[in-house]
């Protein structure tokens, strides 16, 4: 049983990715762009269409995302939650092979904020002795 439409959500760092699939011939339309213009370094293209490919459905589905906030590395991991996530909406079959490739946990780390006192978040002034 496949969906008409599905939509999902993926986050990292600061960057929030809104994904739909749609039946289609594996179009990516980002932010109006396609994915080669939108993501030009090539190891960015290759995390966004991971979930496609261990699942073995690329070309199966037109991935249309609009993307906010955070660089590129945030972006495009952002966007290869929300098509995890939009996968298992679609076959919760999947679930286990996505899981097991670990592409359905979040990454929660962000930017430490920065301390009153110290140069960075954690970098101290230099000590002097003497």
């Amino acid at each position: 049983m496949t969906k008409p439409l599905v939509q999902a959500t993926g986050r990292r760092k600061t960057s929030v990715a809104r994904v739909r699939l749609v039946d289609g011939s594996g179009q990516f339309t980002l932010n109006g762009k396609s994915l080669d213009d939108y993501f030009p370094e090539a190891a960015h293209r290759l995390r966004v269409v991971e979930p496609l490919r261990v699942t073995e459905l690329e070309g199966r589905y037109d991935i249309s995302a609009t993307l906010e906030g955070g660089g590129t590395t945030g972006q495009s991991d952002a966007l290869r939650l929300g098509i995890s996530r939009a996968i298992v909406e679609i076959d919760p079959e999947l679930r286990q092979i996505l899981k097991k490739a670990g592409l359905l946990r979040r990454d929660d780390r962000k930017v430490e904020r920065k301390k009153y006192g110290l140069r960075k978040a954690r970098r101290a002034p230099q000590f002097t002795k003497r």
